[in-house]
């Protein structure tokens, strides 16, 4: 199920594939032009579980030169996710920080260049080993080694490299570990593992709620927050959301907008993804709902919860779930559809009482204009949409078309000219209430 707009994303991820072939074809072709069959096969290397946060790994990478003849130059790279970090860097190797884009996150690559003969049918490896750090926020991790006969440098969103300054480091034979098969190369030039590292370290998901507040007919803005509070950042394997988020809104209400990371669930509710499959500490998603106030509901509550994937990191249960509480103030300030505003036919001349208390949305002649303006301030002061401004608007026409025909026409004896007037106003009013209807259904429609 889409959590996330699928669309440009799907098409990046395409590109980027296929920008990703090209760039291997390319870095390929000048090693594979001497030899069509140029084999480089890694040794097996197994995942890493149980680092504590501020040890050092080592990487125990080693590969054999599975083809016909003899290479003259070989890089292998180490690239990782922003929980570890490069220590010890060689003079022949280059750090290059990656920024994060379309699904891949951001990360710390190691290139390291071998300017030495490499036999086919021999086992090399790094006369010290690569070394990582944990970091504090640590937890899943990606490390990808690869070996290569051309120069796999990144180039898409890596910052200037920055040159080791620890003594340089060589190939060296490893005599007494069987070589690969010639002519197991998975690829022509190249081979890459990817290795899981699982730090000890926990993440606390948590949610917060809302509360809801406005008069029936109001529409309010809800925010409702995902939050990792960390230590640890979370990268999930998958292609999926970092998280899942069940929201439900109080009985009595109507969304009338969700946000975009957020689909219809079956229940009524509304389910909730994040922006990425990783969800860095102290960060999380923001979801913005508009909800309008149908009906007061004694004891109405909705409720913001955590769900799908286990969270065995997360120990913290107590704050997976919050609510979504509903407070209705003062009487209705508007029909059904109402925005908080005031509709347009309940503008009505300086003559006709209502107090604060009268329902807008009745006839002409059903509220004053100071009622509609309380209208607009309580849809402002609650969040809701600028309806106020609209019934604003719809009250000083009907103002100007009485001015017009000299006042109040009920006193000035002009007999059949009482009806035009008046026909003439609603007119106006009319007209601008339809204006206001085709605004606002514009304005959701981009």
């Amino acid at each position: 199920m889409p959590l996330s707009t699928p669309g440009p994303r799907a098409l990046r991820q395409t590109a980027g594939a296929l920008g990703a072939l090209a760039l291997l074809a390319l870095g390929a072709a000048p090693a594979s032009a001497d030899d069509p069959a140029t084999g480089l096969v890694l040794g097996a290397l197994a995942p890493v579980d149980g680092v504590k946060p501020g040890a050092e790994i080592q990487v125990p990478a080693t590969f054999t030169n599975t083809g016909g003849a003899a290479l003259g130059k070989v890089w292998m790279s180490y690239s990782v996710t922003r929980g570890l970090s490069h220590t010890a860097i060689p003079s022949n190797c280059l750090r290059y920080e990656v920024t994060s884009f379309d699904e891949a996150p951001s990360s710390s690559d190691l290139v390291c260049a071998f300017d030495q003969q490499i036999e086919p049918g021999v086992v090399y490896a790094p006369e010290r080993p690569a070394t990582l750090k944990a970091l504090d926020h640590a937890l899943h991790d990606e490390l990808r080694v690869s070996v290569a006969a051309y120069d796999p440098a990144p180039t898409d969103g890596a910052a200037d490299p920055v040159r080791g300054t620890g003594p340089a480091v060589k190939l060296v034979e490893r005599p007494d570990e069987k070589p690969a098969a010639p002519g197991s190369a998975r690829h022509d030039g190249w081979d890459a593992a990817d290795v899981p590292v699982t730090t000890d370290n926990t993440a606390d998901f948590q949610v917060t709620g809302a509360r809801l507040r406005g008069r029936v007919g109001d529409t309010v803005d809800v925010q409702l927050k995902f939050t990792n509070a960390g230590p640890g950042w979370v990268l999930r394997a998958s292609d999926g959301p970092a998280a899942h988020v069940l929201v439900k809104m109080p009985a009595g209400t109507t969304v009338t907008k969700a946000d975009g990371y957020c689909e219809k669930a079956g229940d009524g509710g509304y389910e909730c993804g994040t922006s990425q499959r990783w969800v860095d500490e102290k960060r999380g998603e923001t979801y913005a709902f508009r909800v309008r106030i149908d009906k007061a509901v004694a004891g109405a509550e909705g409720s913001v919860a955590l769900t799908g994937e286990s969270r065995p990191f997360d120990a913290d249960k107590t704050n997976d779930t919050a609510a979504i509480t509903l407070d209705v103030t003062g009487g209705s300030t508007g029909g059904s559809g109402s925005t908080g505003g005031g509709s347009a036919s309940s503008a009505g001349g300086t003559g006709t009482t209502g107090g604060s208390g009268s329902t807008a949305g009745g006839s002409a002649t059903g509220g004053t204009s100071g009622s509609a303006s309380t209208g607009g301030a309580t849809g402002g002061a609650t969040g809701g949409s600028d309806g106020g401004s609209d019934g604003g608007s719809a009250s000083a026409a009907s103002s100007a078309a009485s001015s017009a025909s000299g006042g109040n026409l009920a006193n000035t004896g002009s007999g059949s000219v009482l009806p035009v007037a008046a026909a003439a106003a609603g007119a106006v009013v009319v007209g601008a209430g339809a204006i206001v209807v085709v605004r606002r259904r514009a304005g959701r429609q981009r």
